[in-house]
């Protein structure tokens, strides 16, 4: 029932690379491009300081399908690739202002990124380069630029910072072992629900469980959660994490009083009928370096979404994109994205699959 797998801090970098922001290659800024005096392209983007050409773009374009093949279908909508346009400056920039610390940092990281992708893509590495007409030179160039950025931003969050923003989300570190029954808005057949048939569903399950049923026999017969339903519907010992599960269950782990059957709680899995068994609180001296590595990692996303939603502006930043051929919201069968993709590093995970 898991919102996300559990990914390694390396692959959460590269996730947060893609999705924050799709375009950051060496050769993204005419102040930095050896190849510079060949590229005769118009300047798509102008800021202080610099620009970006229409042939630089397309490199980045070529780099984020790769990486992101299920976002390459809105590079055809016109205020999508603006947005990725302007995340793709404010990196340039930002990367330009880094400590060598997190140079260094970054070099590092990004030839593990770059030997994790061929590992992953093995005897297909090769064409698969060639297919996205790239080189492994331009996805090192990528991973570095962002990984620089990234890695200054995580390189001035505070221990202080940690201990405070832990406190805002401790919650998220409660371990707590339930029991749970999902009426999912599709049956075990694969047979769509609707959520009136489902929190119908639910609430016979809820009624079932206040007359003494028993809960793991209750579970095995009528929950939809494959991860659980074998096991009576118990999740046990488990950390309760925004990375892991949906908000509302989560919430729902976190305050329900103790034994006591909740009402269908709704999640975009459907609706759960939830026995929270034990629940305890995780102090700061308890957490483990990945868990504050997490918080870490959570301060500087914030702080990358801070600086492209108020301090972009500064830049003078100024796009003279060509328009697309296509029209716009052709792409995803007529919907168009309304934002660019989150700096928030819980929603990035899904990008680097």
């Amino acid at each position: 029932m898991s919102s996300n797998k559990t990914k390694s801090w390396k692959v959460l970098l590269v996730s947060l690379a893609a999705a924050i922001s799709f375009s950051m290659l060496a050769a993204c800024s005419s102040n930095n491009n050896s190849n510079t005096a060949e590229d005769k392209s118009a300047a798509v983007a102008t800021y202080k300081g610099g620009k970006i050409t229409e042939k630089e773009f397309e490199m980045d374009t070529r780099v984020m399908k790769l990486l992101s093949p299920q976002q390459a279908q809105y590079l055809e909508i016109d205020a999508f690739k603006e947005s990725i346009l302007k995340q793709e400056v404010a990196f340039e920039y930002l990367s330009g202002k880094a400590t060598d610390a997190a140079k260094k940092e970054a070099e590092k990281q990004a030839d593990e990124q770059v030997n994790s992708i061929k590992t992953g893509l093995g005897e297909t590495y090769e064409s698969t380069l060639k297919e996205a007409n790239l080189t492994e030179k331009d996805i090192h160039s990528y991973m570095l630029r962002v990984l620089t950025v990234y890695q200054d931003m995580l390189l001035k969050v505070t221990d202080d910072q940690v201990k405070a923003e832990f406190e805002k989300t401790k919650g998220d570190f409660t371990v707590a072992t339930l029991r749970h029954v999902l009426i999912g808005l599709k049956d075990a057949a694969g047979k769509e629900r609707t959520d009136a048939d489902a929190l119908k569903l639910a609430k016979e399950v809820k009624a079932k469980l206040d007359g003494g049923a028993d809960f793991a026999a209750t579970a095995k017969q009528y929950s939809d959660d494959t991860g659980s339903k074998e096991s009576g519907g118990e999740i046990k010992d488990t950390v309760l994490s925004p990375a892991t599960y949906p908000e509302e269950f989560r919430k729902a782990a976190q305050t329900l009083p103790l034994n006591k059957i909740s009402d269908p709680v709704k999640t975009v899995y459907g609706y759960h009928v939830m026995e929270v068994e034990s629940r305890t609180e995780t102090p700061f001296d308890k957490l483990t370096d990945e868990q504050k590595g997490t918080i870490k990692g959570s301060l500087a996303s914030q702080a990358l979404e801070s600086y492209l939603e108020k301090d972009l502006k500064s830049l003078d930043v100024k796009i003279n994109l060509p328009k697309s051929s296509a029209a716009a919201g052709a792409a995803n069968g007529g919907t168009k994205p309304t934002a660019a993709p989150s700096a928030k590093a819980p929603a990035a995970t899904e990008a680097a699959q």
